[in-house]
C-alpha cells in the first residue's frame, strides 16, 4: 500500500497577489487617512506606557490615589501590601508621570499628577463597569 503525499499548493502568482491585496478605496475617506494614522514611535511609547501599567498592584494604587491623597504607609495599610512593594510601585508610577508627590514633615504624600490621569482611569473603569452589565 502506498502512501500519497499531499502535494503543496503553489504560491500565488506575483499577478494574482497584486490582484488579491487591491482594495477599492474610497476616494473621500482615503485622501486624509494617512495623517490620521498614529505615528510609529508614538505607538511604541504608548504600548510601552500601557504595558508597565498592566499591573493590578499600580492599577489598585491608582484607584486609591483617584480618591485620597495618602503617604506610602496609609496605601501600604488599604492595599494590603508591604510599604517597600508599595514605594516600588510608586517609582514606577512616577517614572510614567502618573503620580506626584509632596513632602510634609517626614511624610511624603502622592496623588494622581493630573486630571488627565484621573480621567484615564474614570474611562476605563466607566468602560469596564458597562461591558459587565
Amino acid at each position: 500500500m502506498s502512501i500519497s503525499k499531499p502535494v503543496p499548493s503553489s504560491p500565488p502568482s506575483p499577478e494574482n497577489l497584486d490582484n488579491d491585496l487591491k482594495h477599492p478605496l474610497n476616494p473621500d475617506v482615503g485622501l486624509g487617512l494617512g495623517a490620521n494614522v498614529l505615528p510609529t514611535e508614538k505607538a511604541q511609547r504608548m504600548a510601552e506606557f500601557f504595558g508597565l501599567l498592566a499591573d493590578p498592584n499600580r492599577l489598585r494604587i491608582l484607584s486609591v490615589l483617584a480618591r485620597n491623597e495618602l503617604c506610602v504607609g496609609d496605601l501600604a495599610i488599604a492595599l494590603g501590601m508591604s510599604e517597600s512593594a508599595v514605594s516600588h510601585q510608586l517609582r514606577t508610577l512616577k517614572s510614567l508621570r502618573l503620580v506626584n508627590y509632596r513632602r510634609q514633615g517626614r511624610h511624603i504624600f502622592y496623588q494622581l499628577l493630573d486630571h488627565h490621569v484621573l480621567a484615564l482611569y474614570q474611562s476605563v473603569a466607566e468602560h469596564l463597569d458597562e461591558i459587565e452589565e
